[in-house]
């Protein structure tokens, strides 16, 4: 007598007659023995091993690439939105000569939390060592360069104090590495928009002592952006007593539409308004592209791992035929073996899916430490800040793709399983046992 049929005959009147409940005891407890490693039975196991080991990664896999896209938008978000602003006033008419008391009404506006009168310019700049590079330079008033919390609370070295005197420059610490620079040298600002003679424009060159180097966190600005005060760079960029544009931070960036009205009614005066949106959309949208691409390229691993259980349930019906067919014998229904057979394939994607869970989980959770492993072993930069704008490996789960991860990989478990259920459900018990 097979184990199977020791079960069968351990089980209770109502199990033998084929009444049980759906995914009764007994029904769980032959799944499970069928599970179970046998050496006789090696093959089985180790397919379904290798089952196991293709959700548990697939799964992994698909939370932790998720996790990263995430972060990896979220953290762009924050710095594009903690230095530029979220609604950008433009002049159409005239120049922003008015620039405070536009400043000063907007300002007023409800959920409005901050406005920033700006003067910027293209140039080149020059330090202690290399060729120079193509610098922005943005000249800011001090109270706007204080309240501006993504560089004013990064500062790495010199400091706030020293900017505000009004006599120096802040740049970022990408840039202050490729010039060679450290707070009180002087850097070289060499502007194409010059003074105007008799022969035509001369560029305008002129050298500011660098009181405070910040670190933002994303190259692109750290190597390229120059703070300078707002009275400076009006005299620098011939704008004497106007700025360019007024940037303008509220509260609930996501929702900029509903400040409109108001800040184009507080400005009084005709302006050309945008918003964050609006200046990164083709950005924001690869992005949001790419994350989706990822999703469906990366659930082909589930897949193919859920094709693995199939492989393993087929070759388990083959093996279990004669304990099949005594089950049958004694009164197992054809749904009973069929439910059977699922469970066996659900508690392979089930144990796949917690476990690759889990690790993803433990991956997000750690990824700078990894990143400085990697880092480690392979002696250099894995995650490169100059090509990916960000200086680490960013991760945020989001509950609600993590339960589409863990849904899309159960079901999949149970769509694998059906076939070889039903193929075991439709097993002859006569063809099974005519040679036994």
């Amino acid at each position: 007598m097979t184990a199977v049929a020791e079960t069968e005959a351990a089980a209770g009147p109502e199990e033998r007659n084929g009444s049980a409940r759906p995914f009764s005891a007994f029904e769980r407890l032959v799944a499970w023995r069928y599970l179970k490693p046998r050496r006789k039975e090696a093959a089985v196991s180790i397919v379904t091993m290798i089952s196991l080991a293709g959700v548990t990664l697939g799964v992994a896999a698909l939370i932790i690439v998720m996790a990263v896209m995430n972060g990896f938008r979220a953290d762009l978000l924050d710095r594009i939105l903690g230095l530029n602003g979220h609604m950008v006033i433009s002049p159409i008419d005239s120049a922003l000569t008015d620039y405070d008391a536009v400043s000063a009404r907007v300002a007023g506006v409800p959920g409005v939390t901050m406005v920033m009168p700006i003067v910027e310019g293209q140039a080149l700049a020059t330090g202690n060592v290399g060729a120079g590079s193509g610098v922005l330079v943005r000249g800011v008033r001090g109270e706007d360069f204080v309240k501006l919390d993504a560089v004013s609370k990064n500062i790495k070295e010199g400091s706030i104090e020293a900017y505000l005197t009004g006599d120096g420059v802040a740049i970022g610490s990408r840039m202050a590495v490729d010039l060679g620079l450290v707070p009180g040298d002087l850097i070289k600002i060499i502007s194409p928009e010059g003074d105007i003679t008799p022969f035509g424009t001369t560029p305008r060159v002129k050298s500011y002592p660098v009181r405070a180097v910040f670190e933002m966190g994303m190259s692109e600005y750290d190597r390229s952006i120059i703070f300078m005060p707002l009275e400076e760079a009006q005299l620098y960029f011939n704008k004497e007593g106007e700025a360019q544009v007024i940037e303008v931070f509220v509260d609930d960036p996501d929702n900029v539409d509903s400040y409109r009205s108001k800040i184009e009614e507080a400005a009084e005066r005709p302006l050309f308004l945008t918003d964050w949106r609006q200046r990164n959309q083709s950005f924001f949208s690869a992005l949001i592209i790419e994350r989706n691409a990822m999703f469906m390229i990366l659930s082909i691993v589930v897949l193919v791992a859920s094709l693995n259980i199939v492989a393993s349930l087929i070759m388990m019906v083959k093996e279990k035929a004669r304990g099949v067919a005594i089950l049958r014998t004694m009164g197992a229904t054809q749904a009973s073996v069929m439910r059977i057979f699922i469970m066996a394939g659900i508690g392979v994607g089930f144990v796949g899916t917690a476990a690759g869970f889990v690790l993803g989980l433990l991956v997000c959770w750690n990824i700078k430490p990894i990143q400085r492993f990697m880092n480690w072993m392979s002696g250099q930069d894995v995650w490169d800040p100059t090509i990916r704008f960000l200086s680490e490996i960013p991760a945020k789960m989001n509950p609600y793709e993590t339960l589409a991860v863990i849904l899309l990989s159960l079901s999949l478990s149970f769509l694998a399983a059906l076939l070889p259920a039903w193929r075991a459900a439709k097993l002859d018990p006569v063809e099974a046992l005519r040679y036994e």
